[in-house]
């Protein structure tokens, strides 16, 4: 399958190219900077330049394209002014959009959308099981994510299967979620974030890169499929774990307030508790690599 990468050089984008490329498939890849591109994923077979707010994917990035990955968005990290929330969102829904019109413009439209999504999407649900069959929550994230999976479904009544991964805490070497918060946890201050009882759905790179493959080879798939471990944990739990990897005690509590004087509105990604479960992906007959969060965290951080 010759495959079309949209956010190609992010951390899931190079670490797909290499797995892809592995299985025996061509990757195409869309940039800003298509020589960097070229330069810094050298397993790319083409890498094309594509402003991903402003228009469609140029034309000659398509030539025999039969599946798309859409990982394009700015990280959600960091402190949530006017201007950042306004970039998080539109870098996802109006860059998707611009995907699915080069998309209908096409006489021969590739086969399957996949289009990068997010556990956000159930907002702060306690100790309610969530499936891909229930509703958003509310709030930034619950409605960003929402927005985004709609872009990306305006793609089926042109004929392209379309599937949405909500993908939750990765795990995995030098992974951005994981590896600003090692140095902190190296010094025996990290610990609970709030109260620590908010549930924790994560997932291992390895399983999220297996979950893309599925989704471009199972025409089976569609829709939303929760892209997390079948066993989700407290935050508590999680920093519990990583403290033992490390050595060090995992202790220090993190006020609310704190976090969400220091965070804003981001602090809403880390406090929410979210008990997502992976029914659609165990459904398709998927089997994760890591079902249990310290296999997955020695080997992300290199423990024994």
């Amino acid at each position: 399958m010759r495959v079309l990468i949209a956010g190609a050089t992010g951390y899931i984008g190079r670490a797909l190219t290499r797995s892809l490329t592995a299985a025996g498939h061509e990757v195409v890849g869309l940039s800003r900077y298509p020589l960097g591109a070229a330069h810094t994923v050298p397993e790319l077979v083409a890498a094309h330049g594509w402003a991903p707010t402003e228009a469609e994917p140029p034309e000659e990035a398509w030539a025999g394209i039969e599946g798309v990955v859409n990982l394009v968005g700015e990280p959600i990290a960091g402190r949530w002014t006017d201007a950042k929330k306004r970039e998080i969102y539109d870098t996802r829904i109006q860059a998707t959009r611009n995907l699915v019109d080069g998309i209908r413009q096409l006489t021969h439209r590739p086969a399957v959308l996949v289009n990068a999504s997010a556990i956000g999407y159930y907002g702060d649900r306690g100790e309610a099981e969530l499936a891909e069959s229930d509703p958003p929550g509310e709030g930034f994230l619950p409605g960003l994510v929402r927005d985004w999976e709609a872009a990306a479904a305006s793609a089926e009544p042109l004929g392209v299967r379309v599937v949405r991964l909500r993908v939750g805490f990765l795990i995995g070497r030098d992974a951005p979620f994981l590896k600003p918060q090692m140095p902190l946890f190296r010094l025996g201050l990290g610990g609970p974030l709030g109260s620590g009882n908010q549930w924790w759905p994560w997932v291992h790179l390895d399983d999220v890169l297996g979950l893309y493959r599925r989704a471009l080879e199972d025409g089976g798939m569609s829709g939303p499929v929760n892209a997390t471990a079948p066993t989700p944990v407290r935050q508590r739990d999680f920093a519990r774990a990583v403290g033992r990897i490390v050595g060090r005690p995992a202790l220090l509590p993190a006020p609310r307030f704190a976090l969400r004087l220091v965070l804003g509105g981001f602090a809403a990604e880390v406090l929410d508790s979210r008990r997502v479960l992976s029914r659609a992906a165990e459904a398709a007959g998927y089997e994760f690599a890591y079902t249990e969060l310290e296999p997955a965290l020695r080997e992300a951080l290199g423990g024994p």
